[in-house]
């Protein structure tokens, strides 16, 4: 019955079962918060020697992966791996409802810039499309990035990157399927014209929808794109 409530449904139900039960790590199901700091201190971040553009643990650059399909974007890069606990608190944030986690995510993005700054007059959230976007209720990229604005004081641009044809989700694609579900999925306005601009997501695995956003943008006059996400997968 709940799967069928509308969104803002759900949201009401779930600060309704927090009055009366108390949050739980969505990881361990420790009571106290949502993410609990020991399950953040298991995260695994991804560290060097890593491929310039792409962000992956290389010593090459460019390595394998970006030799066979060159980005059409300055480069991206990915704050830890796609593993327990974070996979667990991505997910609870993208699928559950759980919009609470978008604060201390965004705090791991946040920690993520300060410690290694990207180029960047704005970020932008990667757009869902705005049926997926009224089904879900929110767009978790965006919750992100507004999380990222309150720590680091970018703008964040909401209106620069729309995605204007519905896709297929991803995660059954290969690395190609994935190129051409998205392709010419996104469109940019005039006002990045000249703007170094930041992508931002929860997942980044062949980078195929961030690389689709860059083309829309760069075709638009952006001066650099670059891509940030909370994590990737160990092979990709």
């Amino acid at each position: 019955m709940f799967a069928q409530l509308a969104p803002w449904l759900k949201t009401a139900r779930n600060a309704l079962l927090d009055l009366l039960f108390p949050p739980r790590c969505v990881a361990c199901r420790r009571s106290g918060n949502w993410f609990c700091a020991a399950c953040q201190a298991q995260i695994q971040p991804i560290r060097p020697p890593l491929c310039a553009h792409c962000g992956r643990p290389s010593t090459r650059t460019p390595c394998p992966f970006c030799h066979k399909q060159p980005l059409a974007m300055n480069g991206t890069r990915a704050v830890a791996f796609f593993d327990h606990p974070l996979r667990q608190a991505i997910h609870a944030l993208k699928y559950e409802q759980r919009t609470e986690l978008a604060a201390p995510l965004g705090d791991l993005l946040s920690d993520y810039l300060r410690a290694h700054p990207l180029p960047a007059d704005a970020l932008i959230a990667v757009p869902l499309h705005p049926t997926r976007e009224r089904e879900r209720g929110y767009n978790q990229a965006a919750l992100l990035a507004q999380a990222i604005h309150t720590r680091l004081g970018l703008p964040v641009w909401t209106d620069a990157l729309t995605r204007v044809r519905a896709t297929r989700t991803q995660t059954e694609l290969n690395a190609a399927e994935r190129r051409t579900n998205v392709a010419e999925a996104f469109a940019a306005t005039a006002r990045v014209a000249g703007a170094r601009l930041v992508l931002v997501d929860d997942v980044l695995t062949t980078g195929a929808t961030m690389n689709a956003c860059a083309v829309a943008l760069r075709e638009c006059g952006a001066q650099t794109v670059w891509g940030v996400a909370l994590a990737r997968p160990r092979l990709d």
